[in-house]
């Protein structure tokens, strides 16, 4: 049996949501000036947005979105548990991790500190290219040399994706794909003793039929 239940975990996050919600409302640069946001944000080279210091008609409408999708998830948890572990979270937490990781990934990868975009250092004042070496080291140091070096050709997305490239949104979907990882985890191993349970029961029920 797991250490934690996923229904904890899944009310932890539901938590996480509204608690999110309700300082995007009240006070976002609470949620900026976190460390973990920091940390991840300076390891990954991802820049830090100045929409999230000020209170927005944005924020408000995503502050709502969390809120009601934190508290429609706590209800779910009421649910008997064949129901809502087995059925309807045994579908969500797979999808809310892989949109989660996918959502991560685009966030880093396709950013200008993404290596992805990486291009060669320009000819030094020697008129000499850089060490051999150089080239392919390069391409595993920190983001931030990509960002202020090598990436002159990267260009910004038309589509306004760029608006996710940043390290509070970045910190938000690591954290969310962590979470449904562990929760999917667990939640198969629930299953799994949930349904064998039911087998036992359905099992001794005949016996007592029978007799």
């Amino acid at each position: 049996m797991a250490l934690i239940s996923a229904k904890t975990i899944i009310t932890s996050l539901s938590l996480f949501h509204i608690t999110l919600g309700f300082f995007f409302l009240t006070n976002p640069v609470t949620v900026a000036d976190q460390p973990v946001v920091y940390l991840l944000g300076e390891s990954m080279g991802l820049p830090h947005s100045r929409s999230f210091e000020t209170q927005s008609p944005a924020l408000a409408f995503l502050a709502v979105i969390l809120g009601i999708m934190g508290i429609s998830d706590l209800v779910t948890l009421s649910l008997p548990d064949e129901i809502s572990l087995v059925h309807h979270w045994g579908t969500q937490a797979p999808l809310r991790l892989t949109l989660s990781f996918l959502l991560t990934f685009y966030s880093f990868f396709f950013s200008a500190s993404s290596p992805f975009f990486y291009t060669e250092l320009p000819l030094s004042s020697s008129g000499t290219s850089p060490a051999s070496g150089s080239s392919a080291s390069s391409r595993f140091t920190h983001p931030s040399v990509h960002h202020a070096l090598h990436n002159p050709s990267y260009t910004p997305s038309g589509l306004g994706g760029d608006a996710l490239k940043n390290r509070l949104f970045f910190t938000f979907m690591f954290v969310e794909t962590i979470s449904w990882f562990w929760a999917w985890v667990t939640l198969q191993e629930e299953r799994r003793e949930l349904l064998a349970k039911k087998a036992r029961r359905r099992s001794s029920s005949g016996i007592h039929n029978h007799h």
